[in-house]
């Protein structure tokens, strides 16, 4: 088995310090999650004791054995869920995590997270509460509660996604001795251990197979190509300089298998907009798209309806979404796997072993394994072996300094 066909079972990448990886498709019961805002709002964060999921009279407990606690109760906006897991004996770390807008259960970017929750629940002593913003305004409230919080004392706070760097820029200072860490921005202060990702690396692959796909007559699963289409679709979520990485990489990928195919873009301007996500798609087929690639969240699903009722084909994000959401597993290529799951686990890690690395920028890219392609868990075996060996072969080239992948559209 190949390199590019055997990715999603591989061992941890180097970065990862050696630790067996598994592959999870999510429960639903995994997690009980509550509204969960303290009733003091805004005011009076330090009388919110228990975090944010205070307000409603629960609390995980660990600590003991192989123990686990559950809490759960009602309050503002947002969602929270304390856990709580004995590990190996000793005193048990806290961990808050705050995911991204969007929600768990997008079978892509806060999944991810929460798989490397996960893996550090199985392999440290740690209890967890969670909390699922609902809006952009909701992030400083779930950070500032979580850091004022005294029981527990959170050893560690995870920031999910690039929409909290504003209010984690307030907040981390005004908490100089809470250890917080961020995924996919960096906010420059000793207390924030700042987790970047390469997605411009891992977009050029799955850019060059939809380039060299859509000038083929191809056909598997639900989706078949024309042969002649001069173009592909990309729709992203919130126009930032993160998601316009996806963008550009992806489009440089395309012109390196063939310069006749252009690129059609769409920002929905939401990550949890899936009537939108399937509106910008189905346009893209329509105007004679066989492949779009979204970097959108939970607004690709829309993508992958799209995809099914045009009978083309997509290509997921930030997990195998052929395996996170399989019911629309014969219409997608690959995804463009992003391990956010190894920064969260990596980050638990530091923390449990007292070495958090506060005032760190830790990038990710092909080389670390921090991104990939992962050729779909249905269609994959039916891309033509001499396009994967084309895409590893880029693959190397990009790791060796090669191929420089731009990070901007304009230069792509």
């Amino acid at each position: 088995m190949s390199h590019l066909d055997d990715v999603k079972y591989r061992s941890a990448p180097k970065f990862y310090r050696g630790v067996a990886r598994r592959r999870y498709i999510m429960s639903p019961n995994r997690r009980q999650f509550v509204q969960s805002v303290c009733a003091a709002g805004l005011v009076g964060l330090a009388g919110c004791g228990g975090g944010p999921s205070d307000d409603g009279n629960g609390n995980g407990n660990g600590g003991n054995g192989n123990g686990n606690g559950n809490g759960n109760g009602n309050g503002g906006n947002g969602n929270g869920n304390g856990n709580g897991n004995g590990g190996n004996g000793g005193e048990a770390s806290d961990i808050g995590m705050v995911y991204a807008t969007g929600g768990l259960g997008d079978g892509s970017f806060n999944d991810q997270a929460q798989q490397g929750l996960f893996d550090a629940e199985e392999d440290f002593n740690i209890n967890s509460n969670e909390s699922q913003p609902e809006e952009v305004a909701q992030f400083s409230t779930f950070q500032q509660q979580y850091a004022a919080s005294s029981d527990p004392d959170y050893d560690l706070v995870c920031c999910i996604g690039f929409l909290q760097t504003d209010s984690l820029a307030e907040t981390a200072p005004n908490y100089s001795d809470q250890n917080f860490m961020l995924v996919d921005s960096v906010v420059d202060e000793p207390n924030v251990a700042n987790y970047t990702f390469a997605e411009h690396e891992g977009s050029f692959l799955v850019g060059q197979m939809a380039g060299t796909l859509t000038t083929q007559e191809f056909s598997a699963g639900a989706g078949s190509t024309s042969g002649d289409s001069t173009n592909v679709g990309f729709v992203g979520g919130v126009e930032s300089d993160l998601i316009r990485k996806f963008e550009a990489g992806f489009t440089a990928g395309v012109k390196h298998a063939s310069d006749d195919v252009d690129v059609i873009t769409n920002y929905v301007g939401n990550f949890d907009d899936v009537a939108g996500g399937r509106e910008a798609a189905s346009a893209m087929y329509s105007s004679g798209a066989d492949i779009v690639y979204h970097a959108a969240g939970n607004t690709g699903t829309g993508v992958f309806q799209a995809a099914q009722e045009a009978e083309k084909f997509a290509i997921g994000v930030d997990r195998d979404q052929s395996v996170t959401v399989s019911s629309y597993a014969d219409v997608i290529l690959a995804s463009m796997v992003k391990r956010v799951d190894t920064a969260v686990y990596t980050s638990i890690e530091n923390v449990v072993n007292d070495d958090h690395q506060g005032g760190s920028v830790n990038p990710l890219g092909l080389d670390d394994d921090g991104v990939d392609i992962v050729y779909g868990d249905q269609l994959g075996s039916e891309i033509p072996q001499g396009i994967k060996d084309d895409i590893a072969t880029s693959r190397q080239s990009i790791i060796d300094g090669d191929i420089s992948v731009p990070t901007d559209p304009g230069n792509a």
